[in-house]
């Protein structure tokens, strides 16, 4: 799940109360901070516990001729992601150390693979990405921009909604008090002057009537709209033929957990039958037990109404998702908006795909150094590669001189 998105305000009132439970936080982590440490570490008669490996450090030296494929991919290809990257880096705080490079890509106007590739190497170092174990390679997956049935009423009663972010939700910003924290945040709600976890996806359902008076859309698929959520948007073809694009603007708080294992590990699906393919194939057969089976992820995903232009999605860097091109990471390590070199394979092929992408996205289930979410595009042929998607990969991401690790 990717899709970071800038979300409506909340009402003053709760604002405050964020503020005072942010607050709490704070008194409680500072309180936790003071404990003094414990009198015996390694006590009488015990072993000290074994030193462990430093973590290696996640971005490595590199060389382009390292790069598997550099010189045969068609960096043309990626220059309109590459300036719409720019463009979306311009309200970031490390904007200062990409400006050059940006100005001098603009004047370049449309240029071919060549001399796309002569002003990469001349501009950008290299990095590769490693885990902390060491390893460079790491999980590789895809997602889409799916296109749903609906309507803007609830034409029947079978039908379900795609839930705008409600009005009690209660986000708060852990990086208002603690900049180190700058990617975590809380969300959760009143109960009378305490602050607790919002609902999850089983305490959702059964106030999805209510919630529903203020829904964006009515879809006619449970399983349908489920992965919507984990894309992070899509489209909803309306009974006039026209299109209502949404997008991600918040979510519950619960962590997200995969209905594919759970089938696994119930013995109805065998691990290579567990893709997205394959869990619609399982909900088609047993419609009765859905909403079940939807309820073991606790995530759930509010969208907002996007306005319909040509184009991609909108990711967590504020610009369209370019097909085949753009790529949801995790921002602690991989820079938002950085081009990134990827060595993966086709779906369930051997077949090399190695192409430089954008990191443009993220996602909740997309943490880890060498982690990545492949964009397909919109429609059925990008959902089936997408839905197939689960390669191992490795990644380079391109950085001006000054910006790597010191």
């Amino acid at each position: 799940m990717r899709h970071l998105s800038r979300i409506p305000a909340p009402h003053q009132r709760l604002q405050r109360l964020a503020g005072a439970a942010a607050l709490a936080l704070a008194l409680v982590t500072a309180g936790c901070a003071t404990r003094p440490p414990a009198p015996c570490p390694v006590c009488p008669g015990e072993k000290p516990a074994a030193p462990t490996a430093p973590a290696a450090p996640p971005l490595q030296p590199a060389r382009f001729d390292e790069l598997p494929g550099w010189q045969d991919d068609d960096l043309a290809a990626a220059w309109p992601g590459f300036l719409n990257s720019c463009r979306g880096m311009k309200s970031r705080r490390d904007w200062p150390l990409w400006r050059g490079t940006c100005e001098e890509a603009a004047t370049l106007g449309t240029p071919d693979s060549t001399t796309a590739r002569r002003f990469f190497e001349s501009r950008l170092i290299p990095w590769r990405l490693v885990n902390p174990d060491g390893a460079d390679n790491g999980l590789i997956t895809g997602y889409y921009e799916p296109l749903l049935s609906g309507s803007r009423q609830r034409l029947n009663p079978t039908q379900h909604p795609v839930l705008p972010v409600p009005a009690d939700l209660l986000t708060i910003e852990l990086s208002d008090l603690f900049p180190e924290l700058k990617n975590l945040r809380l969300r959760g709600r009143l109960q009378g002057n305490k602050v607790v976890p919002y609902w999850s996806r089983a305490e959702l359902a059964p106030r999805e009537a209510k919630l529903g008076e203020k829904a964006i859309a009515w879809v006619d698929d449970p399983i349908e709209l489920f992965f919507l959520q984990i894309q992070g948007s899509g489209r909803v073809k309306l009974p006039d033929g026209s299109l209502l694009r949404v997008g991600y603007a918040d979510q519950n708080g619960h962590p997200y957990q995969s209905i594919g294992r759970v089938l696994i590990e119930r013995g109805e699906l065998k691990p290579e039958q567990a893709s997205m393919q394959g869990i619609q194939g399982w909900a088609r057969a047993n419609p009765t037990k859905v909403q079940a089976l939807l309820n073991e992820n606790p995530s759930y995903v509010f969208f907002r109404e996007l306005k319909n232009a040509e184009g991609g999605p909108i990711g967590a860097l504020g610009v369209p998702l370019s097909d085949t091109r753009s790529l949801a990471v995790d921002p602690r390590t991989t820079p938002l908006g950085a081009p990134v070199f990827l060595a993966t394979t086709w779906p369930n092929e051997e077949r090399p795909l190695n192409r430089l992408m954008l990191a443009q996205d993220t996602g909740g289930a997309i943490k880890g150094v060498v982690r990545a979410d492949f964009f397909w595009g919109f429609g059925p042929d990008a959902g089936s590669l997408a839905g197939r998607m689960k390669q191992k990969g490795r990644m380079w991401v391109l950085l001006p001189p000054g910006v790597g690790p010191r």
